[in-house]
């Protein structure tokens, strides 16, 4: 029997054979339920306008549900346009507005959106789509979604509707309606990494991520080094503006998170007034709507703080005999009356020379006005509110890896040999590989955000975060060096390659991906792997579908920096209680011109032999727990052992 200090808590909850026979009776009902739907996201890289179109419209999911119920009695641009209601319901009911008989459309869409919202919230209890619905119209859309058509409430059903459009509260009662068909259409979200850099609103996604009842988020390496940034580390902190400044981000750097770049921006145009920069020219992928920066002075700006983390991250080597990376020390390297650099033996000329804030005879030491400008940048990072809730959450939702419903899922890597077996590394002192070295990481980024502020533990820790972002061995980078500096500095392009890790040619077969299932306690016959951090080329041939099936690489490409190189706009794979299915997106800027029109590819990649039920998910082993625990309870008042409350 259950310890019966438990079973007397549970009593509290419990008292009575019928409050417990009840709760039995409802966990039983709940696990004979379809499993709720998953989506997984990968690399979203701050594409905010993407991301929520992805999110709104279930890739795709939508528009099938709408197809499948009206396309028989509904014509196709009705069909199309209740579909993009659903997506953006404030603007589209905006443009709807001047429509003659509006008041009529609302009637009609309100009937047509109560019967899309009963078709996905079919498959979760009625107590469920309760909590998902907002208090305002909690009562009135419980009624519409459960109250009988027929004879004896059609006129009940028609006078809800035809009073909500009377009241003048149409407008918003659909938007809440159309945001709790969103809402059903995703169960639980996954996040497989990067959210953050490169696209211009990271901050906005966060805010959509922390809206959603169930999400969970595998850290990539651009999102450590945010991590890194708030918890102190200035190299992650350079790094972090730097990457904003490159990609033209000011508006998310200081419209969104309050970094205050205008140190920096009088610092670079003082140091490097005569200096043009032009190695340094923002990508101009995004406009900034609030905080525009003229294209010469971002160039400035991203060379300034460039040199500034390229100083700071060598001072942090210099720190780390044991990351073993001397050899991205490459300031050091330089012959500066020369205008070479040395890399691997050889002398390579520098396509830029202009070197006023380095001294040859100590190159990675920060002038007084740089230990300033980091110092004023700091101060930035660690008093923006909206930043730390952003990172807070990051950090609670967030792991190195997840295993859920039997899939293994990881932003970077495992890293292993080219034989196959898996690479040992040493930190602190132990000799970590695979599942265990993913979770002494976990520990040490505890350390870095909560370990007492002036320790060494904390100390380390932090500068370790550096060491995920672009370590070798790091599994949330998985190459064999960022190659930054050669990148901006050398015209050379074998200097630029950065080697991936022998995984990621490992795991386009079986064996390796059955070997890391193993290593996590998963079995191959009924898991999977889902993975992302490199971009699958599918105009050059690549698969998203790894491993015989095994595994699945869902970065796509999401980011517009990215579409050139892969054709496409990202994936998403959907878990339901059918199947598994890829769905492989058009870039976002096509889309947009039709958001009801340019519909997914999607692939059913795997059929279920069964259809699966809440009874066959992590979530079912909880209630079949409780189950059994609540029937311990029964036998305790059957026998007298407990008394009930009556």
């Amino acid at each position: 029997m259950t310890d019966r200090h438990y079973l007397e808590l549970l009593a509290k909850d419990y008292p009575t054979i019928a409050a417990a026979s009840s709760e039995i009776i409802n966990l039983n009902a709940i696990c004979c339920l379809p499993k709720g739907t998953e989506y997984f996201f990968s690399d979203l890289h701050g594409e905010s306008e993407a991301f929520r179109y992805l999110l709104n419209s279930a890739s795709g999911v939508v528009r099938d549900k709408i197809e499948t119920l009206f396309q028989n009695s509904v014509g196709e641009a009705d069909r199309a346009l209740l579909s993009a209601l659903i997506y953006q319901p404030e603007e589209t009911l905006q443009a709807q507005q001047d429509r003659a008989g509006f008041e009529d459309w609302c009637r009609i869409t309100i009937y047509r959106l109560v019967q899309v919202c009963r078709a996905v919230s079919s498959k979760y209890t009625r107590s469920k789509v309760r909590k998902k619905i907002p208090g305002q119209f909690a009562y009135i859309i419980d009624e519409l979604l459960h109250a009988d058509t027929e004879e004896n409430k059609e006129d009940y059903y028609t006078e809800i509707i035809c009073s909500i459009v009377n009241t003048g509260v149409a407008e918003p009662f659909i938007t809440v309606l159309c945001r709790l068909i969103r809402q059903c259409c995703i169960d639980r979200l996954h996040i497989i990494g990067d959210i953050f850099d490169r696209g211009p609103r990271a901050d906005q996604i966060m805010e959509e991520l922390m809206g959603f009842q169930a999400v969970d988020i595998q850290w990539g390496n651009h999102d450590i080094g945010w991590i890194g940034a708030q918890a102190g580390n200035t190299a992650c902190m350079a790094n972090v503006v730097r990457q904003g400044i490159s990609y033209n981000n000011f508006d998310l750097l200081e419209d969104g998170y309050g970094i205050n770049l205008r140190a920096l921006s009088t610092f670079a145009a003082q140091v490097y007034s005569d200096d043009p920069c032009a190695l340094f020219a923002p990508h101009l992928l995004d406009q900034n709507t609030y905080d525009p920066v003229d294209a010469g002075l971002a160039a400035k700006m991203h060379k300034a703080i460039a040199v500034i983390q390229f100083k700071l991250e060598g001072q942090l080597i210099k720190r780390h005999p044991e990351y073993q990376m001397e050899d991205r020390i490459l300031l050091d390297k330089v012959d500066f009356q020369a205008g070479t650099v040395r890399l691997d033996g050889e002398a390579y000329p520098l396509r830029d020379t202009l070197f006023p804030t380095v001294d040859p005879a100590d190159p990675l030491a920060l002038t007084v006005q740089e230990e300033e400008l980091v110092h004023t940048l700091a101060l930035s990072f660690s008093h923006s509110a909206l930043l730390q809730k952003h990172l807070r959450f990051l950090y609670s939702n967030g792991g190195m890896y997840k295993c859920f419903n039997a899939n293994l899922l990881y932003h970077g890597c495992i890293p292993m040999t080219e034989d196959g077996a898996f690479e040992h590394v040493s930190f602190g002192g132990k000799e970590l590989w695979g599942k265990n070295y993913l979770d002494y990481i976990r520990g040490r980024v505890h350390d870095a955000c909560f370990a007492p502020a002036d320790s060494a533990a904390k100390q380390d820790a932090v500068d370790f975060i550096w060491y995920l972002w672009c370590g070798p061995k790091s599994p949330l980078f998985g190459k064999s060096k960022l190659a930054a500096f050669e990148r901006y500095f050398i015209a050379d392009p074998k200097t630029h390659t950065e080697t991936l890790n022998p995984y990621y040619r490992l795991v386009e077969e079986r064996p390796a991906c059955e070997k890391i299932l193993h290593e996590f306690g998963l079995d191959p016959a009924q898991s999977h792997i889902v993975n992302g951090h490199v971009p699958v080329k599918p105009r050059k041939g690549e698969s998203p579908i790894k491993g015989g099936g095994l595994l699945f690489m869902i970065d796509g490409g999401i980011s517009k920096a990215y579409h050139g190189q892969t054709g496409i706009g990202g994936y998403t794979l959907i878990s339901n209680s059918h199947h598994l299915a890829l769905a492989e997106h058009k870039p976002f800027e096509e889309v947009r011109r039709n958001l009801s029109q340019n519909a997914p590819r999607v692939q059913i990649v795997q059929l279920m032999p069964k259809r699966v039920t809440v009874r066959d998910t992590d979530t079912g082993k909880k209630l079949i727990r409780q189950i059994e625990e609540l029937q311990d309870l029964l036998a305790a008042y059957r026998t007298g052992s407990l008394k009930e409350c009556l």
